[in-house]
């Protein structure tokens, strides 16, 4: 069943997996309020859903010609639902003017509250406390029921197992569960109301899986992640309070923002082409001029963001691993095209110089280990040697050695990228494994290996691979492969490293 579900994930972006989340659970709200479960009308429901998409869209095409920015239909339409689902169904006139009102300034904030062109906060969270303070209305966040309990459970399981954000919200559910019936039992509640009141009657699962997640105002690695899901689970804690002022949701939210603003990367980049190189017959290196003082680390991604005409359903943004190396004065990317591309693809590989694309939300884990001395095993499939290309050259330029096999498998031997740039690697103690598993196409006097990777050719070639950590990258159905094999071979998964970032597709 899992991989079932995985293979849907896989072909779906982050962004429309939300999207149709919300969707759901607003109709289902519909549904259950047309069967008089919940108090709100049908009408009501809709009719501010609607209200909060139409005036959220006006509200960011003003803005976004204003700054002249490019912007994504679907993150407007996520924040309408999410307003939607947290803001009580309007009924009178004066409930329109509170919806309004909370529209504007979440799309407002996304252009006014950040420094350097990165998010300081969670755009519906900040909104929220705006009309808080300015206006005295809140939030009701009445999607936190125990009717509404399966359809936030059951779909935000899915969005954070698309984004593998497992430790963030896990930190953040022991954390809050911990100091809510900590402080009830302090104060003489029991410890089954005190869970029942946080886990059935409240939007303890919804807040964790949509607003905590979200991708921009998110930490960039697995540590701080962990950390600021604890922060805010704290925080999240209704008894939390400082003097008369207790927290709340939207509250917690904004503050842990700060922190993870704090130790995020802030740069958000608008990139000119400098060069397209064609590496085979379907994939490209894109090169862009790098700006001065941006750094990373190799192996890591960004969030890119094309605004064009006529986007399809996978949306104007994706997430590539930058595959130039921090020495190198450009960024490249390294992108495999096919006949079925996405719009997004179609007109990067169109783009000129002219047209500016926007890069920002650096992060990723999958980077060298600190301790030089730690063996190491790169395996990639096809498009996916992007990140050990940044690793490779990065420890080329720095004249620094480490111990790493290379594992490359393609179909065939003109789809192998990047070859000068690893065999330059063996002067600093890479040894590239060139692997062909289309046996129809392996050319005369092949040297490398032929057919799949298998549990015999790592005990083979790597005598010693218990003694190492594995970098899996490329397809996700390849990657999970090996996961399995390693697992089998007796590696803890400790010693396996994944590439990945949200919305992989």
């Amino acid at each position: 069943m899992l991989k079932i579900i995985d293979r849907y994930l896989n072909i779906i972006t982050m962004y429309r997996l939300i999207l149709y989340y919300l969707l759901v659970l607003l109709l289902g709200a519909a549904f259950l309020s047309y069967l008089g479960i919940l108090h709100y009308s049908v009408f009501s429901i809709l009719a501010s859903a609607l209200f909060l998409i139409v005036l959220s869209w006006s509200t960011n095409t003003l803005f976004a010609a204003a700054y002249q920015a490019p912007t994504n239909v679907e993150s407007v339409y996520i924040s309408a639902l999410i307003l939607a689902l947290i803001l009580t169904p309007a009924q009178t006139p004066h409930d329109y003017l509170f919806l309004g009102w909370a529209a504007i300034f979440t799309m407002a904030s996304k252009y006014l509250l950040n420094i350097g062109k990165k998010h300081l906060f969670n755009p519906v969270a900040i909104a929220v406390v705006i009309t808080a303070l300015m206006i005295k209305q809140s939030a009701s966040w009445w999607v936190g029921t125990l009717y509404m309990l399966p359809f936030v459970v059951i779909g935000g399981f899915l969005i954070v197992r698309k984004i593998r954000r497992f430790n963030l919200v896990l930190s953040f559910f022991i954390v809050a569960l911990f100091t809510i019936v900590g402080i009830g039992l302090i104060q003489g509640q029991s410890v089954i109301s005190l869970l029942r009141i946080a886990l059935l009657d409240s939007p303890f699962f919804f807040f964790a899986f949509v607003m905590l997640t979200e991708p921009l105002t998110t930490p960039p690695t697995r540590t701080w992640q962990i950390l600021y899901g604890a922060l805010v689970g704290f925080l999240f804690a209704p008894q939390i309070h400082v003097g008369h002022l207790y927290t709340t949701p939207e509250i917690a939210l904004s503050l842990g923002n700060l922190f993870s603003y704090g130790v995020s990367p802030k740069a958000k980049l608008l990139l000119s082409l400098e060069q397209k190189i064609r590496l085979t017959p379907d994939t490209y290196d894109f090169v862009f001029s790098k700006p001065p003082r941006f750094s990373y680390r190799p192996g890591q991604y960004m969030e890119w963001t094309l605004a064009h005409p006529r986007t399809d359903d996978r949306g104007n943004r994706r997430y590539f691993t930058l595959a130039s190396s921090p020495t190198e004065d450009t960024l490249r990317l390294g992108i495999k095209f096919n006949d079925h591309s996405s719009s997004f693809k179609n007109n990067l590989l169109s783009l000129s110089s002219e047209t500016p694309i926007m890069a920002g939300q650096l992060a990723g884990d999958f980077v060298l280990p600190r301790n030089r001395q730690q063996k190491i095993v790169f395996m990639a499939g096809g498009i996916g040697i992007t990140p050990f290309r940044s690793m490779v050259k990065y420890l080329i330029d720095r004249g620094e050695k480490r111990d790493i096999v290379l594992f490359y498998a393609n179909k065939e031997a003109s789809e192998i990228v990047y070859r000068d740039i690893f065999d330059r690697g063996r002067s600093v103690g890479l040894r590239p494994v060139y692997v062909l598993t289309d046996q129809a196409k392996i050319p005369p006097q092949w040297p490398g290996l032929s057919g799949r990777i298998t549990a015999a050719v790592i005990t083979q070639e790597v005598p010693d691979y218990r003694e190492r950590t594995f970098y899996l990258s490329g397809p996700n159905a390849m990657v999970t492969a090996y996961r399995e094999m390693l697992r089998h071979l007796g590696l803890p998964s400790s010693q396996v490293k994944t590439d990945f970032f949200p919305g992989f597709a």
